[in-house]
């Protein structure tokens, strides 16, 4: 390990924590503190307001979905990654990290060009069976997953290089089949990559704005999720609403990662 003198130590510290003070936590607590400026009176407002609630139903709605398929198909890829050799690997372990580069309004832009009723490359022939993608929920999903989709597979594919494939080598020589394997060898050994990368994919999902408000038409009652109604609420000079709204989506996000820590064993296995 590179030993440093304490001056030095102390003085890391002290940018590391000014650089997290003021770019996280400083901002999050102004939006808490301007919540509650008048006492509990703007969120109370906010709960009691349909087309509030409706929006946050929507949104955790879309990232309930959003979360689940890129939980199946997370694990399914970082297995893929990890275990099996094929052409193409290293081009497919590139473009899982596509959606980190890309900008959500981009990725909106081309779900758009692809599902668009009218002109898009398959939105017609959705819509002729009865699917509509774009302004509706199953692109809002679609869009949502892009965005999460690396969070799970990033903390998945390093565990399992960990752990290695001996003891599933010798439950399938004891004659256990694929499922019994995974259920009884694999997932328990990976259990906690699973829940950090379900927890970050839920944060992701619940905060995700760009590629969203393209694909879902930002329409009012409809398709506009939390995030939308914060800037529509904001540009509407009801600043009180969407400090509400704000700080609900903050609220559910830290009590994810803090549950998540506290039933996480301390052995700081995974």
């Amino acid at each position: 390990m590179l030993e440093t003198s304490t001056p030095v130590k102390w003085g890391l510290r002290a940018v590391a924590i000014g650089y997290v003070f003021f770019l996280v936590a400083w901002p999050v607590a102004m939006v808490v503190r301007a919540t509650f400026a008048g006492g509990l009176g703007n969120l109370t407002d906010a709960l009691g307001d349909e087309r509030i609630v409706g929006a946050l139903q929507l949104t955790v709605m879309v990232a309930f979905w959003a979360v689940v398929i890129n939980l199946v198909f997370g694990v399914t890829m970082s297995l893929l990654l990890v275990r099996y050799e094929f052409p193409g690997k290293r081009v497919l372990s590139a473009l899982v990290d596509l959606p980190m580069s890309v900008s959500p309004v981009v990725v909106g832009l081309a779900l758009l060009l692809v599902y668009n009723g009218r002109d898009g490359w398959f939105g017609p022939t959705a819509e002729a069976a009865g699917l509509q993608v774009i302004f509706d929920s199953p692109g809002m999903i679609m869009a949502t997953c892009f965005v999460a989709l690396p969070l799970v597979i990033r903390e998945v594919v390093p565990v399992l290089r960990e752990v290695g494939d001996d003891q599933e080598q010798a439950a399938r020589s004891l004659g256990a089949s694929g499922p019994q394997t995974f259920w009884r060898i694999t997932l328990p050994s990976i259990k906690w990559a699973v829940v950090y990368g379900v927890v970050l994919s839920l944060a992701r999902s619940l905060g995700e704005f760009g590629a969203v408000k393209i694909v879902s038409g930002n329409i009012t009652g409809q398709t506009q999720t939390a995030t939308l109604l914060v800037e529509a609420k904001y540009q509407n000079f009801q600043q009180e609403s969407a400090y509400a709204i704000s700080f609900l989506l903050i609220a559910v996000s830290v009590a994810c990662l803090v549950v998540v820590a506290f039933l996480r064993p301390r052995s700081d296995e995974r």
